[in-house]
């Protein structure tokens, strides 16, 4: 059709003249009208007037106009398509009424509007192709702002997106609305800035949405400039508001703090050395009177163990004795009546205890065999509750409680308003064009990504999108179309999020020069490329990556494609199992086409599909299983290796001396030569030998069997404690199987540690090698070994005639069976003590609501238990058997081999039996860290790293990261790599309202908001409140709220929507009945329809509309129709006669870290608190990952309470099996600071605190109450009841110590600190990030942490400050009267040169 310029005359421009007028057929057959060029007059011709006043107002009633009724109806039919979407607002309506009359009726339209060319017309007729239309800034930004805030609830949108293309100023809505589309205007309406001399802009008045007028005044919801605004709120967990510069306050308070005590420390320190300079003359004069008086061996100033029995020397708090008088007479003074001291302190547990484990030990070591047999009966009835095992999977039963809020209220969502969907996501992305056939690093190169969108790209990924709608599932071949969510009801169609969506899903009507105009225009006014779904979709929903800036042309840059197949979920498990069977198919398919897609067209998929989760997670794969096996295998081989290294066979040579000894006198075998009796060696072992001599106690004193049994004892426990509650129906989870065992090596293989080496300083004191020191005072019947030997004991002095003659009254030998009696009697309640404390504090955990930790916290303190009791039982029978089978010098592994006797010709060794540890640290270690300066150093390092423990857990982040708990090989870490780079969207967030009648008038104010009687603090209102402050809300789009769309179906303007029958009024009628036979429901009410909800319907009559509203078809002729957008909004009770409960839907902002989704749960729940509070209704929050973060809103106090009770139990059992409250508080304090180290790591190390991270904690406690118990109790066994403010206490307290280092500190780094070492080292080879993370830096972490507390920090506190002992010997009262007849000096200070060299 030809296209003419169109010239304008001179009269155009005067009042009462037009510039169009009439219809002259549309474009084509199926176009709008098109007006005609009309030069002439206004008229009064051819005008229904009653549809031109209905339409535009009173003002037309007489005058004469520039349309017709042709022009007339189609404006009425326009009008309407708008109505439906900004009715709400009186001003944006009345506007936009005034507009568009203006534009076609307005007698005076020649003045401002002016036809700029034509066009034919199919029917032959000239018709307008182009007009400029002069309007106003003035009135443009009136009309705009009056429009802009409206909000289209359906959508989660606003009005704008469909009337003005998301138009963000007035220039491009009026733009939007003359443009010539299909579904907009039929001609092109230009609309320029400045207007010819001879015509004016169109200047009317604009209505303001927050004028007092009611036809005029809009609800808060839709004008900003009416709402009362809320005051802004910090975000949820903003951190600490008191900084001082960069730092908080309490970091900078405890900086203070450390640095006064540093400097106290140096200033003190100084001090104390000036003093002594100067008074080195007075203590040189004292020294040297003193050394002239005659001091008994019994007041000897050093020699202070004796003090260790001194009944008297009580403190008063702690003893259940009484206190002498003679504290106060002086140093010395306690020893003036020997006969007083004979008596050492007692505590009656101990006694108790020490009876009880003689008797358990000497029963379990006589009959070994008898009690293997009767603790295998047992450990078979608990292994027999392995037949009810089952392992947890699903993840929501797994880290969720029971009784979790978030889990009852997804419940409670699920059963009235039905299941969330089913999002199966796809992440499109182009590989760079230096891509080679190696795959790379997808998370690396996802901040890089070259633009997917190309027509060859989009033709490739229509064609998969057509593969996956017809893809067929097996066995029953169910397709997308079976599955999927379809707003409009079964014959409707699928909900599928992609750009496909844009085209039509499909690219035959455009080529490789159209498709991107087409694509910027639907991104750039989405309401013009509906798909077939009938909603808009916005770029941010099927682009990812999107460029900044207002670049109309930046979505050709995008990324990534976003693609989102939405399928249904149901309750009802066949419908559930009918989409996970579509649901794998469609995965199988991805799998395979993401491994073609480079190949094919260079592009990668990320994707994600309803069973992918739950699939992944539960795959064996996701921890490095060779790693974890040989960190176990390490370990397993130190503890057996280690374990003979105390045993001694005489002074043999070692292994490798052997080797090369043998090496060196091999060649002698091969020389001929005479052997005469001259030439005979004292010695054989420089004879030649074809075969090398190997030690015997590579043999027979190793204990690799014993320790192998001692580990098979913990993998038993483990087994046995599963069984246990396995039988009661506790689930075990992953995180059991991958902990329990490495817990229970840590906290058992001590215990076998000290066993071993207590029993083995037993067989120095009292085997068969010391017993030749008793050959000829009684004991001849003892067997005696050929390299007999003599060992000495701590306080040995040189040992005299007179000596030996005493040592008759104390027997050396003593049988295998009392000699491992000894031991447990020694070592037992040492182990009795950490074991309780350890199951307390792990069974404390069970508190925490959580089903993974809580599991975990039964299994472990059960695991800890069952392990703690076959120590004390069973490892006892087989120390005994062990025992014997080295004095029978049968071979270790090979007890059916038994080597010859050797004869020594040697002097029988003199050393003192201790391991190179012991040696170390008798020699070094504990002299070295009991020097007071050192001690004070100590003290200021570990309250420096206690400080800057609290400054960093200040920093330690909530969450935990999901791709750390996936297979290091899964396809679901692209995939949320890509949701981490591309989506630019939330997730929907749902308020639900219920225990409120909406029937009744109060009810409706409290939930509506478009409506002028709406209550301020409503639910609509607030949460279009809360939007506008987003960053503490996390809430983005406008709510969408189904009452305010219900009352304005109800509208009688809306002439499509709520119809019923003329004849029958209670029948209401279809959308295809004809409006000849229908008419409006309000139509005829009194009082009319209004914004003031005086007269809209209540009590039944609401329910009778809301019945009607909800199946009504959402079309394009009445949006408001509830059923695709509301129909699954309103729960009615079974009868239809009642909303039980009703949601709002809105969405957070894009939430792209573990804190945003924590904070969105947070600002969420509190939104909803407030509401219920305000409104006396019951208001939750649904999202769907809140019940996976609802545990972080409690979990700071979990974790508080959890710690601080497994503490208090710490403080409880330590005091009462130690008998010292103070020593128990020091021991507690100790743990305290252990873990409170652990926790300032995380800090630095970015580990997070989830319930992953708060089982290592629970596990540190017990760990650090490991390394601390056996040193504490060590500590009090040391024997001694001076005061802590005694004169000699300080000194008393420094010899307990060096006694308990040397005792037991060997086995506790032995067995804790190494062999965990060496497991974590191992560990630190894996490949998974989530071992990496939460096994190998929290472990490592808590080694250290505990070996240096328990070590280092315990002692020093203890040497400070450790309550008075109790005497924990063998037979107290021979060796208290030996010690104290003797005199003898204290090792570690006084030791001669003797007995140094015995070390």
């Amino acid at each position: 059709m030809a296209d003419t310029q169109y010239p304008g005359e001179m009269r155009l421009s005067q009042d009462g003249y037009c510039a169009m007028r009439g219809s002259c057929g549309s474009k084509d057959w199926f176009g709008k009208p098109l007006p005609c060029p009309y030069d002439g007059p206004a008229s009064q011709d051819n005008v229904d007037r009653d549809l031109l006043v209905s339409l535009c107002g009173a003002e037309y009633a007489d005058r004469p106009t520039c349309c017709t009724t042709t022009q007339l109806e189609t404006l009425r039919d326009n009008i309407g398509l708008a109505e439906n979407i900004i009715s709400s607002c009186p001003a944006c309506r009345n506007n936009f009424r005034q507009f568009w009359c203006t534009f076609t009726c307005s007698p005076n339209q020649a003045t401002f509007l002016n036809v700029t060319s034509t066009q034919e017309t199919h029917t032959g007729q000239e018709g307008v192709k182009s007009v400029d239309f002069h309007v106003s800034e003035h009135f443009g930004k009136g009309f705009y702002d009056s429009c802009k805030s409206i909000q289209m609830g359906a959508t989660n949108g606003y009005a704008m997106d469909l009337i003005g293309g998301g138009a963000k100023n007035y220039s491009a809505f009026l733009k939007f609305m003359g443009d010539e589309k299909d579904m907009g205007s039929p001609f092109q309406i230009n609309y320029p800035s400045e207007p010819p001399e001879d015509m004016t802009f169109f200047d009317a008045t604009p209505r303001n949405c927050y004028d007092n007028d009611l036809s005029s005044r809009c609800a808060c919801i839709d004008c900003p400039d009416v709402c009362k605004t809320l005051p802004d709120i910090p975000p949820p967990s903003s951190g600490m508001t008191c900084h001082v510069g960069l730092i908080s306050c309490l970091s900078f308070v405890l900086l203070v703090a450390y640095g006064i005590a540093v400097a106290s420390f140096i200033l003190g320190y100084g001090l104390q050395l000036t003093i002594r300079r100067r008074k080195s003359y007075e203590r040189v004069a004292l020294s040297t009177d003193a050394a002239s008086e005659h001091i008994s061996p019994r007041t000897h100033a050093r020699g202070l163990v004796g003090a260790s029995s001194l009944a008297q020397y009580v403190d008063g708090e702690e003893s259940l004795g009484t206190q002498s008088d003679s504290r106060n007479l002086g140093r010395g003074a306690s020893l003036l009546d020997p006969i007083e001291t004979v008596q050492p302190r007692q505590y009656r547990l101990n006694n108790l205890l020490r009876r009880s484990f003689y008797r358990i030990g000497l029963t379990m070591a006589s009959y070994p065999f008898l009690s293997l047999c009767g603790s295998f009966v047992v450990i078979g009835a608990l292994l027999s509750g392995w037949s009810r095992f089952s392992v947890e999977t699903e993840p929501v039963r797994l880290w969720v409680a029971p009784d979790s809020q978030s889990k009852l209220q997804k419940e409670y969502f699920d059963e009235h308003f039905g299941p969330f969907y089913r999002p199966e996501q796809i992440f499109v992305t182009a590989l760079p064009e230096a891509w080679s056939d190696e795959r790379t690093d997808f998370s690396a190169s996802a901040a890089n990504k070259p633009s997917v969108l190309s027509w060859e790209h989009l033709k490739y990924w229509l064609d998969v999108e057509a593969d996956i709608r017809s893809l067929r599932s097996e066995p029953n071949g169910y397709t997308l179309d079976d599955v999927c969510f379809k707003p409009a009801g079964p014959d409707g169609y699928c909900v599928v999020q992609s750009v496909a969506a844009w085209f039509g899903n499909d690219l035959d009507a455009y080529d490789e020069d159209t498709w991107a105009s087409h694509l910027l225009d639907c991104a750039n006014s989405p309401v013009e490329c509906l798909p077939d779904f009938q909603q808009p979709l916005a770029p941010q929903y099927v682009l990812g990556g999107i460029p900044d800036g207002d670049d109309p042309k930046k979505y050709l840059d995008s990324e990534a494609l976003v693609v989102t197949f939405v399928v249904s979920d149901s309750l009802d498990p066949e419908v559930q199992e009918k989409a996970m069977e579509w649901e794998r198919a469609l995965r199988d398919y991805l799998q395979r086409l993401s491994e073609r897609a480079a190949m094919e067209a260079g592009l990668e998929v990320a994707f994600s599909t309803g069973v992918s989760l739950e699939e992944e997670i539960n795959k064996s794969t996701n921890t490095d299983v060779k790693i974890v096996v040989l960190s176990y295998v390490a370990m397993f081989l130190y503890v057996s290796l280690t374990l003979g290294s105390g045993t001694q066979m005489g002074r043999e040579e070692g292994a490798i001396a052997s080797l090369v000894r043998w090496a060196r006198n091999l060649p002698k075998f091969f020389k001929h030569q005479g052997i005469s009796s001259s030439s005979l060696s004292i010695s054989s072992l420089d004879e030649p030998t074809i075969f090398p001599r190997l030690p015997r106690k590579l043999f027979v004193g190793s204990k690799f069997s014993l320790g192998l049994f001692g580990i098979l004892l913990v993998i038993i426990s483990c087994m046995c404690s599963v069984g246990l509650f396995s039988f009661f129906g506790v689930k075990v989870t992953l995180i059991i199987a991958e902990v329990i065992p490495f817990l229970v090596l840590a906290v058992g293989v001590d215990n076998v540690f000290i066993l071993v080496h207590e029993l083995d300083r037993q067989n120095l004191l009292h085997g068969p090698n010391a017993a030749a020191v008793t050959q000829g005072f009684g004991y001849g019947d003892a067997p005696m070994s050929p390299t007999q030997s003599q060992s000495r004991s701590q306080f040995e002095g040189g040992r005299s005639r007179e000596d030996s003659v005493d040592a008759v009254s104390t027997p050396l030998y003593l049988s295998a069976e009392e000699r491992v009696a000894r031991t447990l009697a020694k070592m037992g309640p040492s182990i009795l003590l950490s074991t309780i404390t350890e199951t307390l504090a792990f069974a404390l955990g069970a508190l925490v609501p959580m089903p993974a930790v809580r599991n975990f916290a039964l299994y472990a303190a059960g695991s800890v238990l069952f392990n703690a009791l076959m120590q004390v039982t069973v490892f006892v029978s087989t120390l005994a058997l062990d025992l014997k089978r080295v004095e029978a010098s049968r071979v270790d592994c090979f007890p059916c081999v038994k080597l010859p006797t050797r004869i020594a010709l040697e002097d029988p060794p003199t050393g003192s039996g201790l391991g190179m540890i012991a040696r170390f640290i008798r020699r070094h270690y504990a002299p070295f860290i009991l020097k007071p300066v050192v001690k004070f150093i100590v003290l200021l390092t570990f309250l420096g790293i206690c400080f800057a423990s609290i400054i960093s857990m200040q920093h330690v982040e909530l969450g935990f990261d999901q791709r750390l708990a996936l297979p290091s090989e899964s396809y679901l870490i692209p995939y949320f790599d890509s949701v981490d780079s591309y989506l630019e969207i939330g997730p929907p967030v749902y308020f639900v309202v219920h225990d409120v009648d909406v029937k009744q008038r109060e009810g409706q104010q409290n939930i509506c908001g478009r409506f002028t009687t709406c209550d301020d603090f409503s639910v609509a209102n607030i949460l279009e409140a809360e939007r506008k402050r987003s960053q503490s809300s996390f809430i983005a789009e406008p709510a969408a709220s189904w009452i305010d769309d219900y009352f304005n179906w109800l509208d009688p303007g809306h002439e499509k929507c709520c119809r019923v029958r003329k004849r029958s009024p209670d029948v209401f009628c279809r959308d295809t009945d004809s409006p000849r036979l229908c008419k409006m429901c309000y139509e005829d009410h009194d009082p009319v329809w209004n914004i003031t909800m005086e007269g809209l319907p209540e009590g039944d009559e609401f329910m009778r509309y809301v019945r009607q509203w909800l199946v009504s078809p959402t079309t394009e002729d009445c949006s408001l129709a509830g059923k695709a957008s509301f129909g699954t909004a309103l729960a009615l009770s079974e009868d239809g006669a009642d909303v039980v409960a009703s949601h709002f839907r809105t969405f957070h902002t894009p939430l792209k870290s573990q804190a945003d989704f924590i904070n969105s749960f947070a600002a969420a729940r509190r939104i909803a608190d407030d509401l219920s509070a305000r409104t006396g209704m019951s208001v939750f929050p649904y999202s769907l990952h809140y019940v996976f973060f609802d545990q972080y809103a409690h979990i700071i106090a979990i974790t508080e309470q959890i710690l601080g009770l497994g503490l208090g139990a710490v403080l409880l059992v330590t005091a009462l099996m130690l008998g010292s409250w103070r020593t128990g508080v020091i021991v507690t304090g100790v743990v305290a600071l252990t873990v409170v180290s652990v926790m300032g790591v995380m800090g630095v190390w970015g580990i997070m605190l989830n319930a992953i991270s708060l089982v290592n904690l629970v596990i540190s406690l017990g760990i650090a109450v490991e390394f601390c118990a056996h040193v504490a109790r060590a500590f009090m066994s040391a024997g001694s009841g001076l005061p802590v403010d005694h004169p000699a206490g300080q000194k008393e307290r420094d010899e307990r110590m060096w006694t308990a280092l040397v005792d037991v500190g060997p086995s506790v780094l032995s067995g804790i600190t190494f062999t965990k070492l060496i497991g974590m080292c191992v560990l630190a080879l894996t490949r998974s990030r989530f071992l990496e993370i939460y096994y190998f830096r929290m472990w490592i972490t808590l080694i250290i942490s505990g070996a240096l507390h328990g070590l280092v920090l315990l002692p020093v506190v203890l040497s400070f400050a450790g309550g008075p002992g109790f005497p924990l010997q063998e037979a107290d009262e021979e060796w208290m009267s030996h010690a104290i007849r003797h005199d003898y000096e204290y090792t570690p200070f006084l030791a001669d040169d003797d007995s140094i060299t015995s070390d």
